[in-house]
């Protein structure tokens, strides 16, 4: 693994000031969709800056953000080497990007903190490694601290800070111990702030639980047997959204913070796990979105076959308001929805190459595929009476794909084939970054970032920081797009 880079950071405090201001005005404007799709979820007040808090953007896991792309005028791409896959990266009000990755070689996951100008890491902090997705989901806390839990079952709050020489270091800021409810052997996938402060977690083995650091207090509850977890979770103002391997919950807390379930909703998981997929059931984090409030409905992709749906269902109640096949070119998604107003959009990853899978994956039906693509948008509509398929294209999006209600477009990833034409893989593919009109589904504009497989997006999500700068997470490290 790169040592961390020992010169001083080229960010000055004037850019600095500048980048927290940009991040003051994105807050105070959070539901103002000038492309006309409708609010973001509300800003969760003990979370980072709407739009790169988490993994997926915002605590309601909308994998939208009020920030514009790069903008027009020519691209340019750079590769950051960090030995590592990193699937998490998020920007604090600082401007400075926090990664969470996994290296390639002991697999023991590590923090680093990239200069915002050149990407370049400035220094890394390793945590005790868990399961292949454990400490993956992560989010920034209101003081731009990563919040994560690690193999040993704590709850970590990650900060960062300069050293006495000028350079930076990350430290562990807080620890709380999850031993108590997370079982010997289990894991926790996700982890995400309610409105309370509270920090609400669910573990593969299917166990959710709040945590309170204030007091040290730690509640949980067992889901049914057999149900897992594989996926992150969401929280919005009326609860916390997690979607099991069988079912979509709602879940809130007692006032002593102990988890109690709201609805229950089961889904079509399928006969198997489909190729493509890392478990068997839902890829999708639950995202809230909505036309009023930002949080109006919640929705997941079922692991229906030959085909799969979006489902989406009312938040308060649970009732649901449509099930809509989608993604007829290759009907199977790894991939969390993205969503904002009455507008669904979810890519495949049907065939996808992942090079490892989760320990309890399992075989897949059939044992493999083409990486066939596709991408579908789907309109709640505005009585709220059902849902319509408005598009469905084959793109081959490699990434989870931002929507970016400044600039009105879909960023991400696309691999192509070394052979066009075709739907084979190779360590040969060429990875483009691209923009998708969201009225279209259409491909408006392409930049190629690398041949092989050292850019490998791996279907991780792309954030985009302040000054339309995007990152985005490889098998290898971080790809950075900017314009100019």
């Amino acid at each position: 693994m790169d040592s961390p880079v020992s010169r001083r950071p080229s960010l000055s405090p004037r850019a600095a000031v500048l980048s927290a201001a940009l991040f003051t005005l994105a807050a105070a404007f959070p539901a103002q969709a000038t492309s006309g799709f409708g609010p973001l979820p509300p800003h969760n007040p003990y979370s980072g800056p709407q739009g790169t808090a988490t993994m997926h953007g915002d605590t309601g896991s909308s994998d939208a953000t009020p920030l514009p792309g790069p903008g027009t005028g020519p691209l340019t791409s750079k590769r950051v080497a960090l030995q590592s896959a990193c699937p998490t990266i998020l920007v604090g009000s600082d401007g400075y990007p926090v990664a969470l990755c996994t290296p390639i070689f002991g697999q023991v996951p590590t923090v680093h903190l990239l200069d915002p100008v050149t990407g370049e890491s400035l220094t890394k902090l390793t945590i005790a490694k868990g399961s292949l997705l454990g400490g993956v989901y992560a989010y920034l806390d209101d003081q731009d601290r990563l919040v994560a839990v690690d193999g040993n079952r704590d709850l970590l709050r990650i900060g960062h800070r300069r050293t006495a020489s000028g350079g930076w270091e990350l430290y562990v800021a807080s620890s709380l111990s999850l031993t108590g409810a997370v079982p010997e052997g289990d894991a926790v996938t996700g982890v995400s702030p309610d409105w309370r402060g509270r920090v609400w977690f669910a573990t593969g083995g299917g166990v959710v639980g709040t945590a309170d650091e204030r007091t040290g207090t730690v509640r949980s509850l067992a889901l049914p047997a057999g149900e897992r977890v594989d996926n992150s979770i969401s929280t919005a103002p009326g609860g916390t959204a997690i979607a099991t391997s069988h079912a979509t919950y709602l879940l809130t807390a007692t006032e002593d913070g102990t988890p109690t379930i709201t609805w229950r909703q089961p889904y079509d998981r399928g006969p198997a796990r489909k190729p493509g997929q890392l478990s068997w059931g839902t890829g999708s984090t639950p995202t809230f979105f909505g036309p009023r409030t930002g949080t109006d409905y919640v929705t997941i992709v079922d692991n229906a076959s030959p085909t799969e749906n979006l489902l989406v269902y009312r938040t308060d109640t649970g009732a649901r308001v449509c099930s809509v096949p989608v993604l007829k070119s290759g009907s199977g998604s790894e991939n969390s929805p993205v969503a904002v107003g009455n507008s669904v959009f979810v890519a495949s990853t049907y065939g996808y190459p992942y090079p490892a899978l989760p320990e309890n994956a399992g075989t897949s039906v059939p044992a493999s595929a083409d990486f066939t693509g596709g991408f579908s948008r789907v309109d709640v509509r505005a009585d709220g009476s059902g849902c319509d398929l408005k598009w469905d294209t084959d793109t081959r999006s490699s990434a989870v794909p931002r929507l970016s209600t400044a600039d009105g477009l879909l960023h991400t990833i696309v691999r192509s084939p070394l052979i066009p034409g075709t739907n084979s893989t190779s360590i040969l593919d060429n990875f483009a970054y691209a923009e998708i009109d969201p009225e279209t589904g259409k491909t408006v504009r392409t930049k190629s970032v690398g041949t092989g497989s050292l850019f490998d997006s791996l279907q991780m999500v792309g954030s985009i920081a302040p000054g339309g700068v995007v990152y985005q997470g490889t098998i290898t490290g971080v790809v950075r797009v900017s314009n100019g």
